[in-house]
């Protein structure tokens, strides 16, 4: 006999399912946030208990989550406790009604998709799933794993996927910092591994959110999610291509960008940069290509976006060193540079890809000596591509230290940056991110690449 859908279907719709999102991380902590504020009692699970101490302190340790957020959730305040618990206790994913699965996908070292998180949740999950849960994995990932992979390890469990418990996918669609887009007001995909998980699926997501998108199948669902993302990639290739076309020609990307996207209709604007960073853009079209070549196909266009992106670091440092011999006649090998900007984007203290660190190995390795300043990163954590980086602390910001470097690479324009101060006592600036010119405080030793 089926589990009775119509009545977890009646508790999302009522709000009194009970949710539990497996990763606090950058996608998972905002929507147990979000499943929180809706009046779903939520838990939010992971393996590092720091953070799980953090949340239930009512402490953020993320830039983009404000902290009261957290507070306003996760604690008891004057006798009215919040919807959210944070966890590390498995055993508590026994009492939910919904699982939603935010955990890494990385690459391997071989470029090819690392799932171990996504295995090994769930595994865990299906030591304590039980007749009508809904699961749902919003990890991105190739089409087919969570058919493919998900399916037959919950199913160890004993149970099936459609006959005792739903399985669903739903792309998490997160843009860290964006003041524009929260989680609740961003539509989200949804596909599921039949027509009753979609309608659960679905059902609950449009609590959360402003819109939900059923698509036919949980194939459909992932490879939206890669598309998004790998139309990102190939057209921020594009632009940095151009840019190093139209430097040797002597026009500016960025202006030329700026006419560009006057245009009403057939135009969008995608600007370059010093190379990509995050987890999604760097990492998600290989998932593809890796999937592809199983097929038998040659993504040809995706790789070689891959390439011109991957390539930015070296044409930074290029442009750095070839600026230093023209205008103080020194060689990057004897030069002290200053990094400006560590994470990898504006605004936010996540380094995950960050092509500051590419820059930095680059820079030292011919003989530079480098220091870095972020005012939102003041220790460079453990990173799996360069361990060697761990420890390093950021610069104190005053106008004598940054007057001691031979030159400043900005990588990263935070807003919390005082780029007049940059300009007036550096020496020389190599901006990667236009950030000089948009501020109008150009006084002709910035060079932008």
């Amino acid at each position: 006999m089926p589990p009775p859908t119509a009545e977890l279907k009646d508790k999302i719709l009522r709000r009194t399912a009970s949710v539990g999102v497996i990763g606090m991380g950058y996608v998972g902590l905002p929507l147990a946030i979000v499943a929180a504020q809706a009046g779903f009692g939520t838990t939010g699970f992971d393996i590092d208990q720091a953070k799980v101490d953090s949340l239930n302190a009512g402490q953020s340790y993320l830039l983009t989550v404000p902290e009261e957020l957290v507070a306003e959730n996760f604690l008891d305040r004057d006798g009215i406790k919040g919807n959210a618990v944070a966890s590390s206790d498995p055993t508590d994913l026994a009492t939910t009604d919904i699982i939603v699965i935010c955990v890494p996908t990385p690459l391997n070292q071989d470029q090819e998709p690392d799932l171990q998180y996504v295995e090994t949740t769930g595994e865990t999950i299906s030591r304590y799933l039980r007749p009508g849960q809904l699961v749902v994995l919003e990890s991105t990932t190739y089409p087919g794993t969570t058919e493919d992979v998900l399916r037959p390890i919950l199913e160890r469990s004993g149970l099936k996927s459609g006959a005792d418990f739903y399985l669903a996918y739903s792309p998490e669609r997160e843009d860290p910092g964006n003041p524009t887009f929260q989680t609740s007001s961003i539509p989200k995909v949804v596909g599921g591994d039949g027509a009753e998980a979609l309608e659960l699926a679905c059902a609950f997501y449009d609590q959360l959110v402003v819109e939900t998108v059923p698509v036919s199948s949980l194939g459909v669902a992932e490879a939206a999610k890669l598309t998004e993302n790998i139309f990102r990639a190939v057209n921020i290739a594009l632009v940095n291509e151009l840019k190093v076309v139209y430097e040797k020609m002597g026009v500016d990307i960025w202006e030329v960008i700026d006419a560009a996207r006057t245009k009403p209709f057939g135009f969008m604007p995608f600007y370059p940069g010093p190379g990509l960073g995050g987890h999604c853009i760097p990492i998600d079209p290989f998932y593809l290509t890796w999937k592809a070549k199983n097929h038998g196909i040659d993504t040809r266009f995706i790789e070689l976006a891959g390439e011109i992106n991957a390539s930015m670091p070296d044409y930074v440092v290029a442009k750095l060193s070839q600026a230093l011999a023209d205008t103080a006649q020194i060689k990057l090998s004897d030069a002290k540079i200053l990094l400006v900007g560590l994470a990898y984007k504006k605004n936010v203290n996540d380094t995950r890809e960050s092509p500051a660190f590419r820059l930095i190995s680059i820079m030292e390795a011919q003989g530079a000596a480098v220091d870095y300043f972020d005012p939102h990163i003041p220790t460079i954590g453990i990173t799996r591509a360069h361990p060697e980086l761990a420890g390093r602390r950021s610069i104190e910001w005053s106008n004598d230290t940054i007057s001691r470097y031979d030159a400043a690479v900005i990588c990263t324009d935070h807003d919390a940056v005082d780029y007049a101060d940059l300009v007036e006592h550096s020496k020389l600036i190599i901006d990667t991110r236009n950030i000089i010119d948009k501020n109008e405080i150009n006084n002709g030793k910035v060079i932008k690449a």
